[in-house]
């Protein structure tokens, strides 16, 4: 596996000095030459003067938060992240890689939950290039690659887990966003450890029931919320009833049979639970009749 290393760079200011120095002093032996009449050295100085511009090309800028990837002979030389102007072997090929954060979007994708429902779901992921020599030898295409193994990581994760808790203490896609996302954001690191990548943050940007099941769906989570709340009122109304009874007894105000007691239970709880106001009813005779 190839490991990002320190590439064997000059200062690129030093080199700006060096490079016209040398020039001059090749023009120097070139005028030399010919005044002497010397054929050799006249050679030389031609020679030094294509030297001297290949020398120019090795020249680069680094970029802040930008790594620069050297070969040389298709061998792995180095890597430059120090900001600036650099001087390597002017042969060497050089690549910038950037490593300033980014995101994507990933596709809405159609999958199967853990219940076997289909449903639609796509993800944001933040990330960034920590290892350049990996990102550039160890995949064909680190973006691309990034991409698809992202969607993939995205497609297990939604087949992991219902979209609906169904049981206490289930874990859901939609109830449990936090755990979910971090679930996501180590199962994409995990894919890309071999590509020099590292995930920042990775959360579900959609989510929701394939349209041919919404309808279904929907009408199931008002069925459910209708009887969480009818379960809660009647927990209510029995509380309120008891309270009733035993502040009645408490102060005797009056004393009711148990026959008595559960035509009033009855009667409470009708009034506490029903959807629609009631309307009394005056009792102009005794209690019994």
């Amino acid at each position: 596996m190839i490991r990002e290393k320190q590439v064997s760079s000059l200062p690129g200011p030093l080199m700006l000095v060096v490079v016209p120095a040398l020039f001059v002093a090749d023009v120097a032996l070139l005028v030399a030459g010919v005044r002497a009449q010397t054929p050799l050295v006249a050679i030389a100085a031609a020679i030094g003067f294509v030297v001297i511009a290949l020398m120019t090309m090795g020249f680069f800028v680094v970029d802040p938060n930008v790594g620069v990837v050297a070969t040389l002979f298709g061998n792995y030389q180095g890597s430059e992240r120090r900001p600036g102007l650099w001087w390597v072997n002017p042969f060497s090929v050089k690549r910038k890689v950037s490593m300033r954060v980014r995101n994507f979007e990933s596709n809405k994708l159609k999958v199967n939950d853990h219940d076997g429902n289909p449903i639609e779901i796509a993800a944001v992921v933040v990330w960034r290039v920590v290892d350049t020599a990996e990102a550039i030898f160890q995949v064909d295409n680190y973006d691309n690659f990034l991409h698809v193994q992202s969607e993939a990581a995205l497609r297990n994760l939604a087949t992991s887990h219902p979209y609906d808790a169904h049981e206490d203490g289930q874990m859901s896609l939609r109830a449990n966003i936090a755990e979910v996302a971090e679930d996501l954001r180590k199962e994409i690191q995990a894919r890309l450890e071999k590509a020099g990548i590292e995930i920042i943050e990775a959360r579900i940007s959609h989510l929701a029931y394939a349209p041919e099941i919404a309808n279904a769906m929907l009408r199931r989570q008002q069925a459910s919320a209708v009887i969480a709340a009818r379960s809660k009122i009647v927990e209510g109304a029995v509380s309120m009833v008891q309270m009733a009874l035993d502040e009645l007894g408490k102060r005797q105000v009056v004393v009711l049979d148990e026959e008595r007691k559960a035509a009033m239970v009855s009667n409470l709880l009708v009034v506490l639970c029903s959807e629609h106001e009631t309307q009394p009813i005056v009792n102009a005779g005794t209690l019994y009749q």
